[in-house]
C-alpha cells in the first residue's frame, strides 16, 4: 500500500502533455514494513533539443531517454535528507495502461535504482522493503495503474499495489538533526598513480562509512535500544576494536569541517533503529555528495582530476610539502511548500541564492521563495596535500585494490564516533 499526499495527485492531474506522447518523472517518499509514504512527485525536465523537437512532432514513447531520466534521479537523490528516497517512477500518457507502457516503466525503474545505488556508501538491509513503485497515470480518464517490482530481482514480474491519497501526510513527520565534525584522512598510495583523485577519495570514504555505521548515536542525549520506541529507551555500552594498516603515501586528501545533517521519520510508531539508520545515511550521503560535486566542479573548470592527481604526486621531488585547498559546497535546506519536511541543495560560495532557487525549481518542479532558503553555516575544506615520506593509516577498501607497501599492522582501540541526534 502506498499512502500518498493529496497534493501529489493534484500535481499529476495538472501536468499538461502539450502535444507530447508522455511525461515521466520520479516519486519521492519513505519505505516502511507495512506502508510506503509518497510525499512528492517531480517530472523529469525535458532536454532542450527534445523540447524543440516536440513543437514539430510528437515524441514516441519508445524514445524515452533512460540516461537523462537516471541523471535526473541522481541529481534529485542528492537533495533528499536522511529517511527519504526515490521510491519509483511515474509516466503520464493520454492512453490507458498497455504492455508497452509497463515494459518501459520496468526498464526505467531498474535503471534509476541501479544508477543511484552505484553512488551510495551504504547498503540496504535484508529487513528493508525491496519493492519500487511504477505508476501510470492516464490524463484523459484520470485512471491510475500502480505496480511494484522487486529491485533485487530484475526478472521479477509486476505486482499490483494500492495507491491511496491522504490529506496532510506531509505534516506527519519527526525531524532529526545533528552536527557531525569530520576529519577524514585519505592517503594517496605510491603504487596507485593510475587511480584518480575521485576514486581514491571514494575508497577513503568507504572506510570512513564503516566507522559511521559502527558508531553510537545519542537520541536527545541518551543511547537507546534500537528496538524500542523513539521517545523511550535505556542506556547501552559498547566496545569496538579496529585494525589499521600503515602505508607509505605520495600524499593525502583531508576532509575536515562541521557537517549539518537532517533526517525525517514518519510519526507512525517510529523505532530508534529507523531514526538512527536515517541519520547515518544522511551523514554518509551529504559528505559523499559534496565530494562528488567538488570533483564535477573541478572538471567543469577545466582541472581534470587526473591532471590534478599527477600534480600532487610530482610534489615528491620538492623539498617542502605543498597543499591545495578546495572548499566543499555548503548545504542549503529548502522547505517543501505546505510541508514540515525540508529538502536540500548545495552551493559554492560564489553561487547566488537565485541560482539555488532556479536549480530547485528545475530538479523538483516546485516553486520556492529565496527568503525560505536555510543556509547551514559550515566550513568544509578538502585539502589535497603531498609530502615526502608521508605515512597514513587506512584499510584499503577498493574492489580491486593495488598492491601497497605495508610496513606493519597494528591493532588500535578506537574511540567511538558519537553523533547526537535531536528529535524535533
Amino acid at each position: 500500500t502506498y499512502i500518498v499526499e493529496e497534493t501529489v495527485g493534484q500535481y499529476l492531474s495538472n501536468i499538461s502533455l502539450q502535444g507530447k506522447a508522455f511525461v515521466s518523472g520520479l516519486l519521492i517518499g519513505q519505505c516502511s514494513s507495512q506502508k510506503d509514504y509518497v510525499i512528492l512527485a517531480t517530472r523529469t525536465p525535458p532536454k532542450e533539443e527534445q523540447d524543440e523537437s516536440s513543437k514539430h512532432s510528437k515524441a514516441k514513447l519508445d524514445n524515452l531517454d533512460e540516461e537523462w531520466a537516471t541523471e535526473h534521479a541522481n541529481q534529485v537523490s542528492r537533495m533528499l535528507p536522511g529517511g527519504l528516497l526515490v521510491l519509483g517512477v511515474f509516466i503520464i500518457t493520454t492512453l490507458e495502461m498497455g504492455n508497452e507502457f509497463q515494459n518501459i516503466l520496468h526498464r526505467l525503474v531498474f535503471a534509476v535504482e541501479k544508477s543511484m545505488n552505484k553512488k551510495r556508501l551504504w547498503n540496504f538491509t535484508d529487513e528493508e522493503v525491496s519493492e519500487r513503485v511504477t505508476l501510470h497515470f492516464c490524463s484523459s480518464t484520470k485512471k491510475i495503474f500502480c505496480r511494484t517490482y522487486d529491485i533485487h530481482n530484475p526478472k521479477s514480474s509486476a505486482k499490483p499495489a494500492d495507491w491511496k491519497y491522504q490529506n496532510g501526510l506531509s505534516a506527519s513527520w519527526l525531524s532529526l538533526e545533528c552536527t557531525v565534525y569530520i576529519n577524514i584522512h585519505v592517503p594517496l598510495s605510491t603504487t596507485s598513480v593510475s587511480y584518480t583523485l575521485e576514486k581514491n577519495t571514494k575508497n577513503g570514504l568507504i572506510h570512513w562509512a564503516k566507522q559511521i555505521e559502527n558508531s553510537i548515536y545519542l537520541i536527545n542525549g541518551q543511547v537507546k535500544d534500537e528496538d524500542c520506541d523513539l521517545l523511550e529507551g535505556q542506556l547501552l555500552n559498547s566496545d569496538h576494536r579496529s585494525t589499521a594498516t600503515v602505508q607509505i603515501c605520495s600524499g593525502s586528501v583531508n576532509l575536515k569541517g562541521a557537517v549539518k545533517c537532517r533526517a525525517y521519520i514518519h510519526s507512525n510508531k517510529p523505532k530508534v533503529k529507523d531514526a538512527v539508520q536515517a541519520m547515518k545515511r544522511d551523514i554518509l550521503n551529504t559528505v559523499a555528495d559534496r565530494c562528488e560535486i567538488l570533483f564535477e566542479d573541478l572538471i567543469l573548470n577545466e582541472i581534470p582530476e587526473k591532471k590534478l592527481y599527477k600534480a600532487t604526486t610530482c610534489f615528491l621531488t620538492r623539498k617542502d610539502s605543498e597543499k591545495e585547498f578546495h572548499i566543499l559546497p555548503h548545504r542549503v535546506f529548502v522547505p517543501i511548500p505546505g510541508s514540515t519536511v525540508m529538502l536540500c541543495d548545495y552551493k559554492f560560495g560564489d553561487e547566488s541564492a537565485e541560482e539555488i532557487r532556479d536549480h530547485f525549481i528545475e530538479m523538483l518542479d516546485q516553486m520556492i521563495q529565496i527568503e525560505d532558503l536555510e543556509i547551514a553555516e559550515e566550513i568544509n575544506t578538502a585539502c589535497v596535500s603531498s609530502s615526502m615520506n608521508t605515512e597514513a593509516s587506512l584499510d584499503n577498501t577498493d574492489d580491486e585494490p593495488p598492491k601497497q607497501p605495508i610496513k606493519t599492522t597494528i591493532v588500535l582501540k578506537i574511540q567511538q564516533n558519537i553523533g547526537v541526534a535531536k528529535v524535533v
